[in-house]
């Protein structure tokens, strides 16, 4: 059994205790030492379930409005609006022709498809 270790947190540099057993834990599992005290872990568990960024950017939330391209329809020739910028190389469906495709088995739904191109 290997001693207990003393780490410092990464954020807010106190040091904190790194018992035998969590490495035991940790090692069964394949996971690294950790990097944050147990109450900066919390935190930041806390503020990624909560949808927030924190102090690393990614996570949930809200990322603001999306960016929709306009394109025909390859079935019906009516516009439709889809959140990829078209190719011109592969199909594109509007909402309608995609559902009624998606729902006769067109290759667009659980088969394994592709999306909306």
């Amino acid at each position: 059994m290997a001693p207990d270790t003393t780490l410092t947190c990464r954020d807010c540099g106190r040091q904190f205790l790194f018992t035998s057993g969590e490495q035991d834990f940790y090692a069964a599992r394949g996971f690294s030492e950790p990097s944050r005290c147990p109450d900066c872990r919390a935190a930041r568990k806390a503020d990624r379930d909560s949808g927030g960024y924190g102090s690393y950017g990614g996570g949930g939330g809200s990322r603001g409005p999306r960016q929709m391209y306009t394109a025909t329809c390859s079935s019906c020739g009516n516009e439709a609006q889809v959140p990829f910028q078209p190719s011109g190389d592969k199909p594109v469906y509007c909402s309608t022709c995609f559902q009624q495709r998606s729902d006769a088995g067109g290759g667009y739904g659980r088969s394994g498809g592709r999306g909306r191109y």
